[in-house]
């Protein structure tokens, strides 16, 4: 008598849940914390958590539609982080102790 674990799969609301925890986590990372990188990392972690939204609606109603969406935001998301992170480090090398409130000096 050998005795099974059964592997309790996960359904498109396990998926869909993980997604709300990641964003609001992320969400809840960007109103308290004030340092630009952190800030940052947030905000790519609200990015994800949309992502899995949209992979795990498409692959539940059976449609590509949002994986298409998803290719386009990782594509716009890589081009921010190059931007974005670029512009981040350039700053915080020149001003240590930098907060996010630093940067409204950046206006011209």
């Amino acid at each position: 008598m050998s005795t099974m674990i059964s592997a309790i799969e996960p359904t498109t609301s396990w998926y869909l849940i993980l997604a709300a925890v990641l964003f609001g986590i992320g969400a809840f990372g960007v109103l308290v914390r004030r340092n630009p990188l952190v800030m940052f990392m947030c905000i790519e972690l609200m990015l994800n958590a949309v992502n899995l939204s949209f992979v795990a609606l498409a692959l539940s109603l059976d449609d590509i539609n949002g994986q298409a969406v998803v290719l386009f935001v990782m594509v716009v998301a890589a081009a921010e982080v190059v931007v974005g992170l670029g512009i981040i480090v350039a700053i915080m090398r020149r001003r240590t102790g930098m907060t996010a409130d630093d940067l409204t000096e950046l206006k011209g």
